[in-house]
């Protein structure tokens, strides 16, 4: 599940709760959509919102289910609200059972852990919409449903499909296809190019690491075009030096792969390995065994972009598409 993290910044002399993604249209949307006040700071390269228990209760509230909110970090805590409470509770008992077994299904045909909770929740979002047996539910409805709620809040083109996905599952596999989402209009596919960095400007985060193990993280995400869970579950054994492959084990979709690797890598790796002797996972964290997180991952990337002083919002997805 994608994280945000919570931190306290000033902002124009006043405490502001910052809030650190990866960029996410839906999370932006659900920002913008929720907090008039939610700004973003070209200083601090994040969003921010007002700095109360308020605030903090509406962020876990819109986020549930979708991202997983970090907020350790502040002074303040938050406190179970009513509304909340009673919108769980309008979930009927036939519905909450539906989607229990939704859930048993999928876990059976191994769905990842993250499209499981994803579709669970996006279902979850739809039935607390209407609070009605799924029964009673037809194809109007998820047309109501889109205009109503998705585009009302603004939200992504991506999640739209989520949802329209999730629903046409649960309708085929539980309710024996009673409903046809596939006559919902699905939104058109965007085409856009990924951001990229310059070769001068790639060189300039790596060399903005002084700690070894960050810089080949980095490195090796750029070089070899890793996503960030494929280089977090890398071991030592995936290197194979004689082949100048990486082998790549259960990435997307359950997928193997193999990424060529370049001979510099490679003594790269020779050295960084010799000097931090990695017990089970190629990128420990400060407990050998235990893999490198991927919160720490992200925060290598944003204080390496800060040092080099590159006025983009430079993720991790920017640095393998380069």
């Amino acid at each position: 599940m994608p994280q945000i993290h919570l931190q306290e910044i000033k902002h124009n002399s006043q405490l502001r709760i910052a809030l650190t993604f990866e960029k996410n249209d839906q999370f932006i949307a659900l920002l913008k959509s929720n907090f008039r006040d939610a700004r973003w700071s070209q200083t601090h390269k994040c969003w921010h919102i007002e700095n109360n228990n308020q605030a903090l209760k509406t962020l876990l509230s819109i986020f549930k289910g979708v991202a997983y909110v970090d907020y350790r970090s502040l002074s303040i805590r938050p406190e179970k609200t009513k509304a909340v409470i009673k919108n769980e509770r309008t979930l009927t008992e036939e519905n909450s059972l539906k989607i229990e077994q939704f859930k048993k299904y999928l876990l059976s045909k191994r769905y990842s852990t993250r499209t499981i909770k994803v579709y669970t929740e996006s279902l979850r979002t739809f039935l607390l919409f209407y609070s009605k047996n799924t029964s009673e539910i037809t194809n109007d409805d998820i047309i109501h449903f889109n205009n109503a709620y998705i585009l009302e809040k603004k939200l992504s083109q991506s999640y739209q499909n989520q949802v329209v996905n999730a629903i046409k599952l649960f309708t085929k596999v539980i309710e024996g296809n009673k409903l046809q989402p596939e006559l919902i209009h699905r939104p058109r596919a965007e085409k856009k190019l990924p951001n990229v960095l310059s070769m001068r400007e790639v060189k300039m985060i790596i060399d903005a690491c002084s700690n070894q193990k960050h810089k080949m993280m980095l490195s090796l995400v750029y070089g070899c075009g890793l996503r960030r869970g494929e280089l977090l579950n890398l071991t030592p054994h995936a290197i194979q030096s004689d082949r100048n492959l990486i082998i790549i084990r259960q990435s997307k979709g359950k997928k193997d792969r193999v990424v060529p690797i370049s001979d510099h890598m490679i003594e790269l790796l020779r050295n960084y390995y010799k000097f931090y002797r990695p017990k089970i996972w190629l990128f420990e964290g400060q407990t050998p065994g235990i893999k490198y997180s991927e919160a720490s991952l992200q925060k290598v990337l944003k204080i390496a972009v800060h040092k080099a002083k590159i006025q983009k919002p430079v993720t991790l997805h920017w640095l393998r598409h380069s």
